[in-house]
């Protein structure tokens, strides 16, 4: 399990958690005006967070069928009512698979993960080799492995360690870049696949030529030796590595009210 760290801004004025730095920097990843498919938990606080600071028309779209949703609190849950009472338009769910998802109207798909390799690939159906008995049964995939094969790209926020980034995932429920450059091309899915990885120790990113994610940020206080130990493979780092500036009194304030709000 990944420990919370606190670190203190270069400026001196406030601390903030991994955590913090990890859904602010996912946060900062959503262009205004972007269509986005957001998954529940680390996912929904980094879209809302981006929502109310510099992307005031990013869209929100939830499995449940909720389109431009805009809740002034993190929803428990696709069911939460706070989704469809602020939503633009309430549809139903095979409307939003078949009309938005598979013909490539979303621009990004925005997936949490169980376990996470080095491609990309999702696992959030089972731990375990044994499928029937497995060490672990996790929730399932509900709309992940469309979203994942369908959106122009898709963004992944997930805490590091070496339990969720392993060699090789135990199950794959959502395609990322598969065995590597090629694989979505073969299997014939439409969307770019992971372009964006984001973690409590900083971003990962596919190699153009090999589609291997490789560490090409970290936040602050982090060094390239800590994001290798939280890695279950050899973790290459890309050679413009580069520092994410910590987050700003607006951007904590932001999620802090989010998270108040939803206690």
């Amino acid at each position: 399990m990944t420990t919370q760290t606190t670190q203190t801004a270069p400026t001196g004025q406030q601390e903030y958690t991994s955590d913090e730095m990890m859904s602010i920097a996912a946060a900062r990843a959503l262009g205004n005006g972007k269509r986005c498919f957001v998954g529940i938990g680390l996912p929904s606080t980094a879209a809302n967070v981006a929502r109310r600071t510099h992307a005031p028309d990013l869209v929100l779209i939830y499995e449940s069928g909720t389109l431009g949703s805009k809740p002034d609190r993190l929803p428990a849950s696709i069911g939460d009512g706070v989704l469809a009472e602020t939503a633009d338009a309430v549809i139903s769910v095979p409307e939003v698979f078949n009309y938005w998802l598979q013909p490539g109207r979303i621009d990004i798909g925005f997936l949490g993960a169980a376990q996470l390799d080095k491609f990309g690939n999702i696992n959030t159906t089972v731990i375990g080799d044994d499928y029937a008995d497995p060490k672990v049964r996790l929730p399932g995939a509900g709309g992940a492995p469309e979203i994942a094969a369908s959106c122009h790209e898709v963004f992944v926020v997930v805490r590091q360690s070496k339990r969720s980034f392993v060699e090789k995932v135990d199950f794959v429920t959502s395609v990322g870049h598969g065995s590597g450059k090629g694989d979505r091309e073969r299997l014939g899915l439409p969307g770019a696949g992971p372009t964006l990885v984001v973690t409590d120790l900083g971003i990962l990113r596919p190699d153009p030529d090999t589609h291997e994610l490789v560490l090409s940020q970290l936040h602050p206080g982090v060094e390239v030796e800590q994001v290798r130990e939280a890695t279950g493979w050899d973790l290459k780092v890309s050679p413009e590595l580069s520092r994410t500036e910590p987050p700003t009194e607006q951007e904590l304030a932001t999620l802090r009210a989010l998270k108040e709000a939803s206690k």
